[in-house]
């Protein structure tokens, strides 16, 4: 169980399904091939750090950083959370934030501390928090309403992360 819990990495990629326009606009880059390479830059980048470094680059390339590429941001920071807490998928559509576990129910992930403190962290404090989870037919999902962005999403999900880690 201790070799599992030291394999971090359970999610390779974070799908982000939602109705927030979040792409680098034809407008602010207009070379197909220079944006194609910008999003490939983007997926690469793994920290804070790298994605300031990034954002400076486009400021001084390409002007003001419209809300579109800030979201698209977001959706990074998104995506690192994700990774951490074991979240393969994420839907948020109509204020409805859906968190779907790794979908291999045989996924060693499932055996780890990590995933036993993210579930005693929503039976505890899941209702305060307008968390729930509910198993699926494929996979197990993490629940709540009432969320009107990606950084609110992030936000809700870096405290859930923080709080985990602090056990």
């Amino acid at each position: 169980k201790d070799e599992i819990d030291k394999e971090t990495v359970f999610v390779r990629d974070v799908q982000i399904d939602t109705d927030v326009e979040m792409l680098i606009h034809d407008e602010y880059v207009s070379n197909i091939q220079e944006r194609l390479s910008l999003y490939t830059e983007l997926d690469d980048l793994a920290d804070e750090a790298a994605l300031a470094t990034f954002e400076e680059s486009l400021r001084d390339r390409f002007g003001r950083i419209p809300p579109q590429v800030r979201e698209l941001f977001e959706g990074l920071r998104l995506r690192w959370v994700c990774k951490e807490l074991g979240f393969e998928r994420i839907i948020l559509k109509d204020k409805k934030l859906r968190c779907y576990f790794v979908e291999n129910p045989q996924s060693p992930f499932y055996e780890t501390q990590r995933f036993a403190d993210v579930l005693q962290y929503i039976s505890a404090k899941g209702k305060l928090r307008g968390l729930s989870i509910k198993q699926a037919a494929r996979f197990l999902i993490m629940s709540k309403d009432g969320i009107r962005s990606l950084h609110a999403a992030k936000e809700l999900l870096q405290d859930v992360l923080q709080e985990v880690k602090a056990n």
